[in-house]
């Protein structure tokens, strides 16, 4: 019964859009106003959360400080367990009969779902086209870092996770924030950062998670489908459609759909990235060169050193979301009988991630010149990176734009359903499950808004919803980060001894 409400509710949802698309059609300005009001409002936003810091915009300072402190503070665990990590996604350490809703790997593909995406081909020809090269080394060195913060965050998601009477799981940032905190005496803190996150997650949800990635994903699907061109309201009532029919079934079908598309979706693109990249062998060392050489002397067109890492560390954040908080959410969801095992495993996204997928889209972006190439600089000023990432495949593979399409498809696709997970759980926590239609209709419609609205805005309102959620996020975990600790140290013992 509830599933077939929802349905109603989807082509509910999907009555304005279909009546926003006509009057543009009609040559009604409306969309072109709500263009406007949209940049203004992110214009505002931006100028309060990106102030500088000697040139370093406060929250990217704020998000590479607290990966270097986890690095440190957990003895190095992203490299230390990293092979530990894998045989735990392996089953090696599974334990029968433990509490939650997905597997280790279900929880692990249902993350990388919504932290591969656009970021990884999007967001890395924008970070290139506006950074340089070296901005893919900056990215890296943030992608190495995170792993430790993601390893914190999804312990503490697992230990202070709520089992409903139901069998289903809540857990996640706003969790830990508020039971955690106050555990260790800051119960008024907790009280004021696990609502503050709810709220900044939702609105993540529905920018950076499901605006981006309609944006950019029609971006390059309109450049092989020519019936879509110029008509983004009808690619954005397709899409929410298709959104509406996974959501519905939860944490479970999202982990099942995940688990599908994203594996496939990642070997099919890293295929074709190592097709160009040994094909054009010989320019690699240039290319490498390129990339290391201005990483740290970048040409004056970039902005110099400082806006070169800014560039890299800013889109490694929003590509593996490390430090975010956002996975936390669905590794809360694993069965598992240790916290600290989760964590492991949550480790490994910024690794597949940013060390590997982004840079593949990096290589191929340098090896073939598209970040400034003179013929693609209407793309760039643009912002259409996914857009830009095709123009570089298909200078070398002339039919991969399409393979490429239909990869940004899906990469969008896994990434919003994930993300109406996160939204939907810290929704539950403020506002309780009886109103979770209306934050599921509110989902469906921005997924509509982002096809329609300019580019540009919708970056910029990506980047500070997404980072925004590190403030409150790191501010607990540096809090709890003794607990964490103790947990991995005792993991530790159990393992030389046998006992995990």
């Amino acid at each position: 019964m509830k599933k077939r409400v929802f349905l109603l509710a989807i082509l509910f949802c999907l009555i304005p859009s279909v009546a926003l698309a006509a009057d543009d059609a009609l040559g009604n300005p409306f969309l072109t106003n709500l263009d406007k009001g949209f940049s203004a409002v992110v214009s505002f936003i931006g100028n309060i959360l990106l102030f500088e810091i000697a040139g370093f915009p406060l929250i990217v300072l704020w998000l590479i400080v607290g990966a270097i402190f986890f690095t440190i503070r957990m003895g190095f665990v992203n490299i230390q367990m990293f092979l530990h990590a894998i045989d735990i996604v392996r089953g090696k350490y599974d334990s029968p009969g433990s509490e939650g809703e997905v597997s280790h790997f279900q929880a692990l593909a249902a993350a990388l779902s919504a932290t591969v995406g656009l970021g990884n081909i999007a967001g890395v020809a924008i970070a290139i086209s506006i950074g340089g090269p070296g901005a893919s080394f900056w990215m890296t060195v943030a992608g190495l870092l995170g792993m430790s913060s993601k390893f914190v965050e999804c312990t503490l998601a697992q230990k202070y996770r709520v089992v409903k009477p139901d069998g289903s799981i809540a857990g996640g940032p706003m969790y830990y924030l508020s039971k955690g905190l106050s555990e260790i005496g800051f119960r008024g803190l907790g009280r004021f950062l696990a609502p503050l996150f709810s709220v900044l997650c939702i609105l993540a949800a529905f920018g950076g998670a499901n605006m981006f990635q309609a944006n950019q994903s029609f971006g390059a699907v309109a450049t092989v489908v020519p019936l879509l061109a110029d008509r983004g309201w009808l690619y954005g009532i397709i899409l929410a459609f298709l959104v509406g029919l996974v959501i519905v079934g939860g944490i479970r079908r999202i982990g099942q759909v995940a688990g599908t598309i994203v594996p496939v979706m990642c070997i099919l693109y890293v295929i074709a990235s190592l097709w160009i990249i040994i094909s054009n062998a010989t320019a690699i060392p240039g290319a490498v060169s390129a990339i290391f050489t201005q990483a740290f002397s970048p040409d004056a067109a970039y902005g110099g050193v400082i806006g070169v890492i800014v560039q890299g560390l800013r889109r490694s954040s929003f590509s593996n979301e490390a430090g975010i908080g956002s996975a936390a959410i669905a590794h809360a969801a694993a069965k598992t009988d240790k916290p600290v095992k989760e964590g492991l495993v949550a480790l490994l996204e910024p690794f597949i991630d940013t060390v590997v997928i982004c840079n593949m889209t990096a290589l191929v972006i340098v090896i073939t010149g598209a970040y400034n190439d003179p013929q693609y600089e209407a793309i760039r000023e643009a912002k259409q990176g996914a857009a830009l990432t095709s123009a570089a495949f298909g200078s070398v593979i002339e039919w991969f734009p399409i393979l490429l399409a239909l990869s940004v498809f899906f990469f969008a696709f896994s990434t919003m359903i994930s993300w109406s997970y996160y939204g939907e759980r810290s929704w539950d926590y403020l506002f309780g499950d009886r109103t979770l239609i209306i934050y599921r209709i509110l989902f469906l419609l921005a997924a509509f808004l982002g096809s329609v609205v300019n580019p540009t805005s919708v970056i910029d309102f990506s980047d500070l919803t997404l980072l925004a959620m590190a403030f409150p996020n790191l501010l607990g975990a540096y809090l709890l980060s003794n607990k964490v600790a103790l947990e991995l140290n005792q993991y530790k013992q159990n393992l030389k001894e046998q006992r995990v």
